[in-house]
């Protein structure tokens, strides 16, 4: 069983808060350190905040310059805070308030800290400051993450990437803040078990860490992509990133990202049967983490302990660390910790012989695990995943349009210049060579013009309505397993479509794999009636024959709707590649539709004509992709009947050139 990282999965269910007891909070904070806390405050201090409030200044990186060596004193931040919010720079009031909730919320205090940070927002939005209102998001997303209210967290994480992504020419503190909400968005993948997807967003997140020199930031993302290797059962590969995380922890000396990585170090030994290395890494890290106060940390090492002490037999103290990490889990409201707790207690009773406590233990573990893993959390996930990956799909046809328009400015301004320069050179020649430059220009244009048009064709909005229909109709057919599995394939045909648009070629292996997702997608509003085949001849190496991307899903599209869509009964579509010589690769697609014939004149009678661009656009492409080869691609299109005439659909041969 996984345990969860301590950085990205510290569940606890957050109790909602009263207004009574929100109130009473609010004016505790604001009154009962005004006057004895001030006293506590050196004057040295008390100069400096008064010297800031009067420079104020409006990044979090120049208040923190100052304020880091006591952001974690929480007399401090209070003082700076009323101090703050007297002279009314709210600025200073937001970093104040957000560094005392990062302090409640280390201690697991998640009630103080949503407050706190709720409070920072306000100071934020009273200063029409960006930067703290993006901090504020994120550090309310990261505590509700920590307290297992996943739609709240996303909500808050997406509003801060979102905000920070509309600035155009973000400060480092937004840049700082666009990595926070990267890393929660991927731990959010993660907990939907889309580890891969989680590992290119904590990936993407460590990039710019890299850029902005944050070591910390780059221990957090070791630490969340080991945490997804452990989860695939890559034990050898997460031990790699938990020590490569603990490496960054040890050069910024934080005594907190220690303890956590050696807690993980210790997880993969136990499921590694290194018990004994395992326990000589928990104990002294129990004391360390004491030490921090972090409640969530020490049940978590109270529950290895546990773990790894069943493993060698020793049940008696097995029980006792198992029982703290479950009262200290009940006792702060940690509801996978108390699940992980119920789990192995089931179990240590199992080795024990007493079936009833077994029993009784594994039923509570799983109710908190369903509690954890509600559909509804799931499902709000998986909207905003399709949300995501269509936004990212407009982006791409933004950019092409850009791409487009800035190759027609680059082209003005070659000519002109070529056409200054040959008034006093040899007319012909520069005349010649500008002919021959606005040939080539032309040729560019056009490629990224055919690009743009066959992502438009492939991605377009109907293909993607329809799609995310039939997927919801599972949603709402309570086809819980069924939903998930097709959002999926969905998720990843739009992927490896965007990627590929791209690129001039791609391998048949890769253009295989898009095509069998698209008809996988495709035959759900068949109602799975389509019988898809595809064989690849013994001789072929699929994974070195290049061809163009995404050519064969036009023609599979034609077959569909105007072939096999009017059809009654079986409905085939094979797929055959074949190595025609050495100069040529041949790919058929064979249908057993309705042939040509019939399909113009169910077209002809009806009133909305759906017009396919795909396949001329593929054409050209594979016209441009043909010059660079001795000899021209072929499209043969051939009409099947039998004996008496009848049609029996359609095949589509391509000859690709490949020398």
């Amino acid at each position: 069983m996984n345990f969860p990282s301590l950085f990205f999965s510290m569940f606890c269910r957050l109790p909602f808060l009263n207004i009574g007891r929100y109130f009473f909070f609010l004016v505790f904070t604001s009154l009962s350190f005004s006057t004895a806390h001030s006293q506590k405050v050196s004057e040295e201090f008390k100069r400096i905040a008064d010297s800031l409030i009067k420079a104020a200044p409006v990044t979090y990186q120049e208040l923190d310059s100052i304020l880091k060596p006591k952001r974690s004193d929480t007399t401090y931040m209070r003082f700076f805070d009323m101090e703050s919010a007297r002279k009314k720079y709210f600025i200073g009031q937001s970093y104040a308030l957000n560094q005392l909730g990062r302090k409640y919320r280390n201690i697991s205090d998640y009630t103080k800290a949503v407050a706190l940070h709720e409070q920072a927002l306000q100071a934020a939005l009273d200063a029409n400051n960006l930067e703290f209102r993006v901090y504020s998001l994120n550090m309310l997303g990261v505590v509700y993450r920590r307290s297992d209210a996943i739609k709240i967290a996303l909500d808050y994480n997406q509003e801060a990437l979102e905000l920070a992504e509309s600035e155009a020419n973000p400060s480092d503190g937004l840049k700082r803040s666009i990595n926070v909400s990267l890393n929660s968005i991927g731990n959010l993948y993660s907990i939907l078990k889309q580890y891969d997807i989680a590992i290119a967003q904590f990936k993407k997140s460590m990039a710019l860490e890299k850029e902005l020199g944050n070591k910390l930031g780059l221990a957090i993302n070791y630490q969340n992509i080991g945490e997804c290797l452990e989860y695939k059962g890559e034990l050898e590969e997460a031990l790699h990133y938990y020590r490569t995380s603990l490496d960054y922890n040890n050069e910024i000396d934080s005594d907190k990202g220690r303890v956590i990585c050696k807690n993980s170090i210790a997880q993969i030994y136990i499921k590694q049967n290194k018990l004994t290395q395992a326990l000589e890494i928990l104990e002294p890290n129990l004391l360390a983490a004491e030490s921090l106060g972090d409640k969530t940390v020490i049940a978590a090492i109270n529950i290895n302990m546990g773990w790894a002490l069943m493993e060698l037999k020793q049940y008696t103290e097995s029980e006792k660390y198992l029982v703290n990490g479950l009262e200290m889990s009940k006792k702060h409201h940690l509801p996978s910790y108390i699940a992980h707790a119920y789990n192995y207690l089931s179990k240590l009773y199992t080795y024990k012989g007493e079936y009833q406590n077994a029993l009784e233990y594994y039923q509570t573990a799983e109710k908190f695990n369903e509690e954890i893993n509600s559909e509804v959390n799931r499902r709000y996930i998986n909207d905003l995943i399709i949300k995501y990956e269509t936004e990212k799909k407009t982006n791409q046809i933004e950019a092409l349009a850009r791409e487009n328009e800035f190759i027609n400015l680059r082209l003005r301004k070659k000519t002109n210049t070529l056409i200054i320069g040959a008034l006093g050179m040899a007319l012909l020649t520069f005349i010649l060579y500008i002919l021959y430059r606005q040939k080539e220009l032309k040729n560019e244009k056009q490629i990224l013009t055919l690009e743009q048009s066959m992502l438009r064709s492939q991605m377009n909005p109907h293909f993607l309505f329809n799609s995310l229909n039939s997927i919801k109709l599972y949603i709402i057919n309570n086809e819980k397993k069924n939903a998930v599995h097709y959002l999926n394939k969905f998720s990843k045909l739009v992927r490896k479509i965007l990627e590929a648009s791209s690129l001039k070629e791609i391998s048949l292996a890769d253009e295989l794999e898009t095509i069998d997702l698209y008809m996988n997608i495709e035959n759900i509003r068949f109602s799975h009636e389509i019988n898809f085949t595809v064989r690849v001849d013994e001789p072929i190496d699929e994974h070195t024959v290049k061809i163009p991307s995404l050519i064969l899903q036009p023609f599979l599209e034609n077959a569909l709707w105007h072939g096999l869509s009017s059809k009654e009964g079986e409905k085939k579509i094979h797929l055959h590649v074949s190595r025609e010589n050495e100069k040529f690769i041949q790919i058929s697609i064979t249908d057993n539709g309705v042939g040509r014939e019939a399909s113009e004149r169910i077209k002809e009678s009806k009133i909305l004509k759906r017009k396919s661009i795909g396949i001329d656009i593929t054409k050209e492409r594979l016209a441009n992709f043909s010059k660079d080869f001795e000899n021209s691609f072929q499209v043969e299109i051939i009409d099947l009947y039998d004996s008496n005439k009848v049609a029996l659909g359609t095949k589509v041969i391509l000859h690709i050139p490949t020398h």
